[in-house]
């Protein structure tokens, strides 16, 4: 009963009956219903559910159709991207510039009630900002740093700093940790560890989710909570889904059953009512006699339908229901990556590359990929790994040193680029492999997500998560796939779902493998063979399952 007490008199933000319609009409989710306590939570679902609209009308941004979002305090939103205009500063980012600068005007002799009103409590605000920069190990910036000078995990953060210095109540993030290097990550998680108020996070990112203490799904079907960090999660939706589908087919096989039955009793009801029409005219009744008999047997045969008519709709609506609590994940059934021939001995090999548009010592490199490892390229923002990517690519030519790679690779990058947006996914599938079906064309790129009609729809309309499927269907598919793949941050615009779906296919590529990525979880998950780290000495090797390098290792 403690325990009861104290989550209900700890809840912030209660969402009842709540529903929401898109401009076109469409309804988005409805009838949904929600406690949010203190306790940390990440809330998570599919790309396109709608947690971006759910987190603005929990931050009081939107107005929902019907039902309501009420908050017990004040709440703070941060979205996604935080745009600045030119000349911005730290201050304008952490949203106190309107209170620094009338605290310098009342220092400077204002009087203006509107100063007075605008600083309110906050006179030891700049002291505060300074604190929390240095706490957060960005000391190095002041107040008046301009917006440009800082790295997008830089903007992120102060911009965090600054909603924890909002005093808000509750803090609602939308993807703050997305583009942040490792080292940003790390430091995010730390950062919000510390909060000690409301919390939900909007996230795909599983280090990230792990660290909060509760999940709340977003799906169909509502809001679902699940009370622990993201394994606790994974493993409960895990055995949720081993029961409906276990439901589901019991519900089948039941409804198999009586319809065996049903047939039977039809059949007997069919011989009986021809045993009894040939028995009356073997009697010679009368003719009325045997138009009565008849009525009663249609009647009866009628009878019969109409129950098992009744019977079949109940059979099939509890199939319905059952199905109903079973997730479609056939939009993330994928096929094995077909790599025909036997990849070749080394496939890709730089002789004292140095890369362009950077200094400092991952200027320079040397490796050789063999044909079937594995690489992660592992370091901060701006160390030159999507640099390294594209001269492997041939997208970026080096100052000097010999690049020599396989012509049977493939290139995904952060735009994907080598998708052409005028044209659909299906037609550029059918180019890289003409000797398919357009209908196995089609059941492949339905099988990793794409609806008929995304297929058919110019990429460039595409979301991000859309555009990577039909980029990679594209490549992976093709008549002749490659032998290196080469992918930059492939999990960017993905839900989690879907990330699960590409570290299953990429677990099944044969082929030699490079990728950029800052989620560890995933770069565990897709089985590497070497990490290529950048370090304050250059560009190392490591094996994953190693915890130190040794200098053997280095990468020269």
């Amino acid at each position: 009963m403690a325990s009861l007490e104290y989550s209900m008199t700890n809840i912030n933000l209660v969402v009842k009956d709540m529903s929401f319609v898109l401009p076109d009409g469409r309804t988005l989710f409805s009838a949904l219903n929600e406690q949010f306590d203190l306790r940390p939570t990440g809330l998570v679902g599919r790309n396109g559910i709608g947690k971006t609209v759910l987190a603005k009308l929990l931050a009081g941004l939107l107005e929902p159709g019907t039902g309501y979002c009420r908050c017990a305090g004040s709440v703070h939103y941060l979205a996604q991207h935080v745009g600045f205009s030119r000349g911005s500063t730290v201050a304008d980012l952490a949203g106190v510039r309107h209170r620094l600068d009338a605290l310098c005007r009342i220092e400077s002799g204002s009087i203006a009630a509107e100063d007075f009103e605008a600083l309110g409590d906050h006179w030891d605000l700049c002291k505060r900002l300074q604190n929390e920069l240095e706490r957060n190990h960005l000391g190095y910036l002041h107040a008046d740093t301009p917006v440009d000078m800082l790295s997008g995990g830089e903007e992120m953060r102060v911009s965090l700093i600054g909603a924890m210095l909002s005093d808000a109540d509750f803090l609602i993030l939308d993807e703050p940790s997305n583009h942040l290097d490792r080292p940003n990550r790390q430091a995010l998680i730390e950062q919000l560890q510390r909060w000690s108020r409301g919390l939900i996070v909007v996230s795909h990112d599983r280090q990230l989710l792990e660290s909060m203490e509760r999940i709340v799904e977003l799906s169909p079907q509502g809001l679902r909570s699940y009370g622990g960090n993201y394994s606790f999660y994974v493993e409960t939706r895990a055995h949720e889904r081993q029961s409906a589908q276990q439901t589901l087919d019991e519900c089948k096989l039941e409804r198999q059953r009586q319809e065996r039955v049903m047939r039977k009793h039809s059949l007997r009801q069919e011989q009986r009512q021809a045993r009894g029409n040939r028995q009356g005219k073997e009697s010679n009744q009368a003719k009325i006699l045997l138009d009565r008999q008849k009525e009663r047997s249609e009647v009866s045969s009628g009878s019969l339908r109409q129950k098992q008519a009744i019977t079949r709709a109940r059979l099939d609506q509890r199939v319905r229901e059952a199905a109903n609590h079973v997730e479609d994940e056939s939009h993330v059934t994928l096929h094995a990556i077909p790599v025909t021939r036997i990849a070749k001995r080394c496939v890709a090999e730089l002789d004292n590359v140095i890369l362009p548009h950077l200094e400092g010592d991952t200027r320079t490199i040397s490796l050789t990929i063999g044909g079937q490892q594995r690489i992660g390229i592992i370091g901060p923002n701006g160390c030159g790994k999507s640099t390294l990517l594209r001269v492997l690519a041939g997208k970026a030519v080096p100052v000097s040193g010999t690049c020599l790679v396989t012509p049977e690779y493939a290139y995904l990058d952060q735009r994907l680029e080598q998708l052409d947006s005028e044209k659909t996914v299906l037609e550029q599938l059918q180019i890289a492999n003409p000797t398919a079906t357009e209908s196995d064309l089609r059941m492949r790129l339905a099988q990793v997500g794409l609806e008929a009609h995304k297929i058919t729809t110019p990429s460039g309309l595409l979301s991000g998560g859309e555009r990577l499927k039909g980029a990679l269907a594209c490549v992976l598919y093709a008549d002749s796939p490659p032998q290196l793949l080469l992918l930059d941050e492939p999990t960017n615009h993905l839900d989690l779902m879907s990330v699960q779906a590409l570290e299953i296919m990429l677990r099944g590529y044969k082929g030699a493998l490079v990728v950029v990525s800052h989620d560890d979880v995933f770069l565990k998950n897709i089985e590497l063979t070497d990490h290529v780290c950048a370090t304050e000495h250059g560009w190392r090797l490591q094996c994953p399952s190693l915890s130190g390098l040794h200098p053997s290792e280095i990468v020269h």
